[in-house]
């Protein structure tokens, strides 16, 4: 027997009735657009065999790519300093614990939105000493109207569905009674981000260059936008 609380825990079924069928049906939206940002991750090294000349030389370069990146003004929205380490590396062998050298590095990492400033600061982050660049990383703000419009492409091609599955049946809609973002009343799939973009003529920076290297020509990595729902009408009784 099904106790009052019980019967209040499980969610009720939109079944149809005959006076009132139902129609269920998925909408979904794919749209192709341009990036709007671009991530980079900066890898600045050092190295020595004194302790403190290693981390002298490490916070140098280090503000020497600060530096780089702030001179690019608003082109640059966002610069975030992650990881550090300062870590001994051991002789390998002999007795005691002897230092041979210290390794140091620090991880930075910029978003950019204008691609033109991202190749040029690219190529002469490239450049420096002991950095290393990786990415960039095409992607789209959280905010983008394309997230927004794939949403409306979604819930129109649901509207259409439904309509053209009454108009099989020669009738029509009456009503809507449930919509849903897939996945709202279950896990959500993890977003996984965008593989790094391509390069086109790309020239090798090579340190202590009388001139400094040409700009990468970037190629920005088209983003792919996806919507879907689940929507639920009803329509008026067809004459089967």
């Amino acid at each position: 027997m099904t106790t009052p609380a019980a019967a209040e825990a499980q969610p009720a079924v939109p079944y149809g009735t005959p006076g009132a069928p139902r129609i269920a049906v998925r909408g979904e939206a794919r749209l192709e657009v341009d990036p709007e940002i671009a991530r980079i991750g900066i890898t600045v090294s050092a190295r020595g065999r004194d302790r403190r000349a290693a981390l002298e030389d490490l916070t140098r370069r280090n503000a020497a790519v600060l530096d780089l990146v702030k001179s690019y003004g608003d082109a640059v929205e966002r610069l975030e300093t992650g990881a550090f380490s300062l870590t001994p590396e051991l002789v390998k062998h002999g007795k005691g614990e002897r230092v041979r050298t210290y390794h140091g590095g620090v991880r930075v990492t910029a978003e950019l939105s204008d691609f033109t400033a991202l190749g040029e600061l690219t190529t002469r982050l490239a450049d420096l000493e002991l950095t290393r660049v990786d990415g960039p990383w095409w992607s789209l703000r959280r905010t983008s109207p394309a997230h927004r419009e794939a949403r409306r492409q979604a819930v129109r091609e649901a509207v259409q569905r439904a309509r053209e599955y009454a108009e099989a049946l020669d009738t029509t809609l009456a009503a809507l009674v449930e919509l849903a973002d897939i996945g709202a009343e279950g896990p959500a799939v993890p977003a996984y981000p965008a593989a790094p973009g391509r390069t086109r003529g790309a020239a090798p920076a090579l340190a202590g260059a009388a001139e400094a290297a040409s700009a990468l020509d970037l190629e920005p990595q088209r983003q792919q936008v996806y919507a879907a729902v689940d929507a639920r009408f009803t329509m008026a009784p067809p004459r089967l």
